[in-house]
């Protein structure tokens, strides 16, 4: 037998007067959290970190024929102070920019320059375009500080369409004592 919601339930009485005491007790909550907060979380707090070094001023060891003074192209970027010393280093997913295709991607890490007027230092190549991989999935220090992961794509033989890679695999570098460390992902299937 199911009831029917009638005078004899006081939940079925709509009132106003609860509804206004809850939202009045929720605004405070809200009001109080904006309100408050820790010491580091105000905004321009001196202990920012220091951003890295511009990826879009650096000189990539990349050769970009019939670019039509297009040059490289930064897909994208993160930074950290991997080495310890203060400064962030940029990690740079780059390639030559065309109009059209995939052209191979290259992962550099940029540091600060010697001199305030000069570009980035390349520092270290983690991915050489020479490879002939595209990447996805890149992050910089996200699950894991010091880390820098990708998924790369690439092809099992030249007679493979440079549309269509054919095999993938995931990796991350990690810094260990001074240097990236290649450490590759278990292959898929594999126990």
């Amino acid at each position: 037998m199911q009831l029917s919601a009638g005078p004899d339930f006081p939940h079925a009485r709509g009132r106003v007067v609860p509804w206004l005491a809850t939202a009045a007790a929720l605004a405070a909550v809200l009001g109080l959290a904006a309100a408050v907060q820790p010491q580091d979380a105000q905004a321009g707090s001196s202990d920012a970190a220091p951003a890295g070094p511009d990826s879009s001023a650096a000189r990539y060891p990349l050769e970009c024929p019939g670019t039509s003074g297009q040059g490289v192209r930064v897909l994208d970027e993160g930074a950290a102070d991997f080495d310890g010393d203060g400064r962030a280093e940029t990690v740079a997913l780059v390639r030559c920019a065309s109009g059209n295709g995939a052209p191979p991607h290259g992962i550099f890490v940029l540091a600060h320059p010697a001199e305030p007027a000069e570009p980035p230092r390349v520092v270290e190549t983690l991915l050489p375009a020479s490879e002939g991989m595209t990447t996805e999935d890149f992050t910089v220090g996200e699950r894991t500080a010091g880390t820098v992961r990708a998924t790369l794509h690439g092809y099992s033989s030249p007679d493979v369409p440079r549309c269509c890679p054919d095999r993938q695999r995931e990796v991350k570098w990690e810094w260990r004592e001074g240097k990236f460390v290649l450490v590759p992902a278990p292959v898929a299937g594999s126990v």
